[in-house]
């Protein structure tokens, strides 16, 4: 109700973006309007990001990227992994009063094992969702419908998943910072820009390259 009014040109790039370069665009756009309306800009970003985690709804990673494209780092950062944990914990909630009984009604046996992990790691629990979240081991959002079939608390849920998503939301946002500077600069392929892409990607594979050694610990 408060966002200008915006050109026709412009008005097909305002949605969700599902990929990379409906993110860039839809960046493009909000960066000419951000200085007048930073609030309404930040909040647009704020209940989308919830609002997609919560249905497990595609898209979280290029509103990743386009929240460092917008904004300063430790703003995006925060923005990212807050909102990042509190739609996984909406997530968490809807599937505690949809689909416990469910799950426990045709999976009895499958929610059995998983609750046995659980509680085999119940002092250790806030490590084994840093674990999880930070190693791709399981998708997101499986970890959010399960985890309250199997009886995982909510707050050590919230914080793991903040703290565990801070790594890879890192190299996201910096990628949204490095891809600003691209687009801002005119000598847009300088080399510190193409180094930062490749330190970042690589930094990326970390997880993947140590899944094998945390896997074995928690195990």
């Amino acid at each position: 109700m408060k966002f200008p009014e915006l050109q026709e040109s412009e008005q097909q790039h305002l949605k969700i973006p599902w990929d990379i370069e409906d993110a860039k665009r839809l960046g493009q756009v909000l960066d000419r309007y951000k200085e007048k309306y930073y609030f309404e800009v930040l909040l647009a970003v704020f209940v989308t990001y919830i609002f997609l985690q919560t249905f497990a709804i595609p898209g979280s990673i290029s509103l990743s990227i386009l929240s460092g494209f917008l904004f300063p780092f430790p703003l995006a950062l925060v923005l990212v992994c807050f909102c990042s944990a509190t739609g996984a914990s909406l997530c968490y909630l809807l599937s505690y009063f949809l689909g416990r009984r469910i799950v426990y009604k045709y999976f009895p046996e499958k929610a059995s094992q998983w609750a046995a992990v659980v509680n085999k790691h119940r002092s250790n629990l806030l490590n084994y969702l840093l674990f999880l979240r930070v190693t791709p081991f399981l998708p997101n959002w499986f970890i959010n419908i399960v985890s309250p079939v199997i009886d995982v608390p909510l707050f050590p849920f919230w914080l793991g998943t903040f703290f565990g998503v801070a790594p890879p939301s890192f190299v996201a946002i910096q990628a949204g910072q490095t891809l600003y500077k691209l687009s801002a600069s005119s000598d847009a392929w300088s080399w510190t820009s193409v180094i930062l892409l490749a330190v970042f990607a690589i930094l990326s594979l970390v997880p993947v390259l140590l899944k094998k050694q945390l896997r074995d610990k928690f195990e």
